[in-house]
């Protein structure tokens, strides 16, 4: 700190000592070193790390008018200082009804150039954002999942069976846990017939037990009952094959 910059922080010190707390106070010291306008975030209203982002991105050169908003914590304001850095539009995602993963996921799609108003939505979370991102990056049909009622791992079961280009209408129902979802996808990839375990009333581990069934090539109709847990289907199956 040369003179001229001590001279104008001590006298800040002196009129505002009581307002800030030290660590706000090393934020604004840091910006006089920097030769930046610090008045924009020299405000007892913004925490620390709300001023740390301010400052970058008044280090940077950035338009800091774009997110130096209380209503923004400092996660918030980071990704649109890291969009504004980027060169993107961060208008699409510069929504205080957002989560700081939520602007991630609207960023990263637009810096991937996908269609991101497909997500940007406060109704999917961050998790289902994801699965709808990279299903747009993948070239994929996500309108067959893009809905709020899928959670991000049912999103997910539904988005690597277009990977693989099996028929997921078999198991695209919010009904389904996706580990069932993942024991029919399963199926489907080794052709066989879905339509008898395809259904809520099977947990996932009795799935399992006709899957496997079906691929061995048994008869599984003597264990195709959701009344039988999947230890009895396991012994029943063992039997069968012999």
């Amino acid at each position: 700190m040369d003179k001229i910059e001590e001279l104008k922080y001590n006298e800040f010190i002196k009129e505002n000592k009581n307002k800030f707390n030290n660590e706000q106070l090393f934020q604004i010291e840091k910006g006089i070193n920097s030769d930046i306008d610090y008045s924009i975030y020299a405000k007892p209203e913004f925490d620390w790390l709300q001023m740390e982002e301010i400052r970058f991105g008044l280090e940077q050169n950035l338009d800091v008018s774009l997110y130096s908003d209380i209503n923004y914590d400092w996660t918030q304001m980071q990704e649109i200082r890291v969009g504004l850095k980027h060169n993107i539009d961060v208008s699409l995602y510069s929504n205080v009804n957002f989560s700081s993963d939520q602007m991630l996921e609207i960023r990263l799609g637009l810096e991937n150039n996908v269609n991101v108003s497909i997500y940007a939505k406060p109704e999917f979370d961050d998790g289902q954002m994801s699965e709808i991102r990279l299903g747009l990056e993948e070239k994929l049909d996500v309108s067959l999942y893009a809905s709020p009622e899928y959670e991000y791992e049912q999103m997910k079961q539904l988005r690597y069976g277009l990977i693989e280009k099996v028929d997921i209408s078999y198991y695209a129902n919010n009904n389904l846990e996706p580990d069932q979802m993942r024991q029919i996808r399963w199926g489907l990839n080794k052709g066989i017939d879905v339509s008898l375990y395809n259904s809520p009333d099977f947990n996932y581990l009795q799935m399992s037990q006709i899957r496997i069934g079906l691929e061995d090539g048994i008869d599984v109709s003597s264990y195709l009952n959701p009344g039988i847990n999947w230890e009895e289907m396991e012994n029943m199956r063992f039997l069968i094959k012999g």
